[in-house]
């Protein structure tokens, strides 16, 4: 039958933001994730029976939400939960430094995630050295099971299509400029003579990726010192 005047409808954007996991102990959730360097975005409280604690991976979009009261403190089914890696080794190094108990690196007979086949898991690298074909994986204390991905290229239309720019939150960004005027104070009256907008692009860049304060007036100090060479008077 034609389909003459019916509208086709256009997909709302939707962004995958937040994981809830189940955990039998908080803190110990917490300093699991926080020792992988996962940055803490919350950590609160409402009376006895409801905490929630949101970590990030470092540069995802995405993060993870456990606490009390959210979910169920059953543990979550093994390798249920993917992160997308550039280089496998470099971050199975960086884990295994942290303490994490991680396995070798894989990859699947069947191809990525197939676990129907008998012996799905094949010690070492995609022999191909495909992207998506590498994997290694560790859990934490309470058995939520991880994968990493390794993906160094996307396949086409794997990634997203910016349709219209950003909405800029014009109160956040004024808070960020007197922040970083804040600290930028001191800096401009012990060193020489130089841009302020110079100081403020590493400071900002710096704690839009996570940084602390503290840690970024040290960046933007250090850029200005070995790149600029402005020194202290």
């Amino acid at each position: 039958m034609p389909t003459t005047g019916v509208a086709r409808l256009e997909p709302v954007d939707m962004k995958l933001e937040v994981v809830l996991l189940g955990v039998s102990d908080v803190d110990r959730a917490k300093a699991f994730y926080g020792n992988l360097g996962w940055r803490l975005d919350a950590d609160f409280a409402t009376g006895d029976d409801f905490r929630v604690v949101q970590l990030t991976p470092h540069n995802s979009d995405a993060s993870i939400i456990f606490g009390k009261g959210i979910t169920s403190a059953k543990s979550g089914p093994a390798d249920s939960l993917v992160l997308a890696v550039d280089d496998i080794d470099a971050a199975r190094n960086d884990l295994i430094a942290r303490g994490v108990d991680v396995s070798e690196v894989f990859h699947y007979a069947g191809g990525p995630f197939n676990n129907a086949v008998k012996n799905s898991r094949i010690g070492g690298r995609d022999p191909q050295g495909r992207p998506y074909y590498s994997f290694a994986s560790f859990e934490d204390p309470d058995g939520n099971g991880w994968l990493l991905q390794e993906i160094q290229t996307r396949l086409p239309g794997r990634e997203w299509k910016l349709t219209r720019a950003r909405a800029m939150d014009v109160a956040a960004l004024a808070e960020f400029l007197r922040e970083t005027s804040e600290h930028h104070d001191h800096y401009e009256k012990t060193h020489a003579e130089h841009h302020w907008w110079d100081w403020y692009a590493p400071y900002l860049s710096a704690r839009q990726n996570g940084s602390s304060p503290e840690e970024a007036a040290a960046a933007a100090d250090r850029y200005m010192e070995e790149v600029l060479h402005v020194l202290p008077r």
